[in-house]
């Protein structure tokens, strides 16, 4: 049995036959490298104020501790 060219399956198929061959660490690897077209994607902070910004952030979502 040949393998099939994960790099040419659309994401949808990939995810189908990953799941039908969790064995496989080629084909979770190749889901990996393709992601989730609808992921949040966050900036990379550039910052000290960025910085700032998201120690508040998490301050928040985290009930207040300490960051």
């Amino acid at each position: 049995m040949t393998k099939p060219d994960f790099s040419q399956m659309p994401r949808q198929e990939l995810r189908v036959y990953t799941l039908a061959h969790r064995e496989e660490d080629e084909a979770i690897e190749a889901l990996i490298r393709v992601g989730n077209p609808d992921s949040v994607v966050y900036p990379f902070l550039q910052t000290d104020e960025d910085l700032k910004a998201m120690g508040e952030i998490l301050k928040r979502k985290l009930g207040g501790g300490a960051v």
